[in-house]
C-alpha cells in the first residue's frame, strides 16, 4: 500500500508496496524509450503541440527551457510494448510473487488476483502521453484529441522541465525497502505538474471548454480497468496525483514556485509529510525501523521473501479496507512514527505465508489508537472474535489461515498474521 506505483518497483500497494506497480500509470520517472518503427502520422500534430505548450509551462512553471524536447505520437500496441518492456526490467517474477502473496494474506485482493497482468491492462488505458527521462522524449497516445488534451501534454512537459533542472533519473534507481519515502517523492513529482496543469487550464475558457469535451466524451481514455482495480492499488496509483497535489499546492502557499522548486533539494521523507505538509516544513523525519528475520522460529524451509515500509499511507489503506470508515482509519493512522513489514514463505508457498509488522508511535496515546484499530480490523477481516486477551496489551486469533497476534509495547504495536499451526505466536513478537 506504499510503494509508489511506477515500473520501477511494479508492486507496492499492499503492505509490500504492491501499488508499486501503478503509480507508473503515467510513467513519468521509468519510462523506457521506446521507438516506432514507421513515423506516426499524427506525430508532426504532436511537436507543434509540444513547441507551443512548452513555452507556455516554462513561463507558468518559472523554469527556463535548456533544451527543446523531442515528441511524437505513439498507438497503443507501442504503449503496451513500453509498458511491458519497463515492468519486465523493473521487478522479477519473485517480486512479483511477494507482491500477490502479501496483497491476498491482507485481504486487500481476491484469492485468484494476479497482479502482472491486470497492471498491463491498467496502465495501458491509462496512460495517455508520457515523458521519458532516458531519451528526454515526449510521448502522446495517436488515440486522443490534441487540443482537448494539450493540459496533459503541459503536465508532462512539466515533467520535462523538472528532468531538464532537477534530474529525473536520480528517482530511477531508489534504493529497495524504502517504498514510503519513494511514495512520497513522487508525490511531489506528479504534484508539482498536476498542480501547473490546474494553472494551465484556467489561463483560458475555450481551454477549459476543451479539456472539459475531451474528459466528458471519453478523450482521455477508458475508466473500465481502474474502476475494477482494488482499492489499494487504485488509491495508490491515485496517491501521487491527488494528495501530491495538495501538498504541492500549500508548498506553493508557503512560498510560491521557488518553495516547491526548493523541495526538489529537500525531498519530503514519508507518505506522512505529503499528507501533512506542516510535518515537512518542521523536518519531522520517520524513524527507521529494523526488523529481525525470524524464519527460523517458524519452522523448516520457511524464508523472508520481502521487507519493506509502509507509512501513514500504507497503513490508512490497509485499516480502512476493513474498517470501512475513513475519518477512524485516518485518526488511527495518524501519530505514525515509522515502521517495517516482513513477508516470509514457508515449504507450501501457496499456502504458508506469514506477514510481520513492527510499527512505532510519536506517543502512546497514538500506539493505542492504532492497536484498538488494528483489533477491530482483525476480527473482520477474519469474522472471528480474539481467543485470548491479555492485560498487558496482546491479543490472538485462531483463523482458518493460521494465527494471528496483535501486541502493544509502549510506543510501539507488533502485529504476525499467519503464524502455522504448531508454533507459539507470542515469542514471535519479541523476537521480532
Amino acid at each position: 500500500m506504499s510503494k509508489r506505483i511506477s515500473p520501477r518497483n511494479l508492486l507496492a500497494a499492499a503492505l509490500a508496496g504492491a501499488a508499486a506497480a501503478v503509480a507508473a500509470a503515467a510513467p513519468t520517472v521509468t519510462a523506457q524509450r521506446a521507438r516506432p518503427a514507421v513515423i506516426n502520422p499524427k506525430s508532426a500534430a504532436v511537436r507543434e503541440a509540444t513547441a507551443e505548450v512548452l513555452r507556455e509551462t516554462s513561463r507558468l512553471r518559472k523554469l527556463p527551457v535548456l533544451r527543446q524536447v523531442r515528441s511524437g505520437a505513439q498507438s497503443r500496441a507501442e504503449i503496451e510494448q513500453m509498458l511491458i518492456r519497463n515492468l519486465n526490467q523493473s521487478s522479477t517474477p519473485e517480486e512479483m510473487a511477494a507482491s500477490e502473496a502479501t496483497l491476498r494474506k491482507l485481504g486487500l485482493v481476491p484469492a485468484g488476483f494476479q497482479l502482472r497482468p491486470f497492471i498491463i491492462k491498467l496502465l495501458t488505458e491509462q496512460v495517455a502521453g508520457y515523458y521519458d527521462p532516458k531519451s528526454q522524449e515526449f510521448h502522446l497516445a495517436d488515440w486522443i484529441d490534441i487540443e482537448g488534451q494539450k493540459p496533459v501534454i503541459a503536465h508532462e512537459l512539466v515533467h520535462a522541465l523538472q528532468d531538464q533542472h532537477f534530474n529525473l533519473r536520480r528517482f530511477e534507481d531508489w534504493p529497495k525497502h524504502d517504498s514510503d519515502a519513494e511514495l512520497a517523492a513522487h508525490a511531489l513529482v506528479e504534484g508539482d505538474a498536476s498542480f501547473l496543469m490546474m494553472q494551465y487550464v484556467t489561463q483560458s475558457p475555450a481551454r477549459q471548454l476543451a479539456f472539459l469535451k475531451a474528459m466528458m466524451t471519453g478523450g482521455a481514455g477508458s475508466s473500465e480497468q481502474i474502476e475494477k482495480a482494488p482499492r489499494v492499488l487504485r488509491e495508490t496509483l491515485l496517491f501521487p496525483y491527488l494528495q501530491g497535489t495538495a501538498f504541492v499546492t500549500q508548498v506553493y502557499k508557503r512560498g510560491g514556485w521557488e518553495a516547491v522548486t526548493a523541495a526538489f533539494k529537500t525531498l519530503p521523507q514519508s507518505s506522512e509529510q505529503i499528507l501533512h505538509a506542516d510535518k515537512y516544513h518542521a523536518g519531522e523525519a520517520p524513524r527507521k525501523v529494523a526488523l529481525r528475520d525470524v524464519s527460523a522460529s517458524l519452522g523448516k524451509g520457511w524464508r523472508m521473501a520481502d521487507h519493506d515500509v509502509e507509512g501513514e499511507w500504507g497503513l490508512y489503506l490497509l485499516l480502512d479496507e476493513f474498517l470501512q470508515s475513513a475519518d477512524a482509519s485516518r485518526r488511527a493512522a495518524e501519530g505514525w512514527g515509522g515502521d517495517r513489514y516482513a513477508l516470509f514463505l514457508g515449504p507450501n508457498r501457496a499456502a504458508d505465508v506469514v506477514v510481520a509488522h513492527k510499527t512505532v508511535w510519536d506517543t502512546e496515546a497514538d500506539a493505542r489508537e492504532f492497536f484498538d484499530a488494528y483489533v477491530r480490523r482483525t476480527t473482520k477481516r477474519y469474522g472471528v472474535e480474539p481467543s485470548e486477551v491479555a492485560e498487558t496489551g496482546r491479543q490472538l486469533w485462531k483463523t482458518n489461515e493460521g494465527g494471528v497476534i496483535v501486541e502493544r509495547v509502549g510506543g510501539a504495536v507488533v502485529i504476525v498474521e499467519g503464524v502455522p499451526d504448531g508454533v507459539d505466536p507470542k515469542p514471535l513478537t519479541g523476537l521480532l
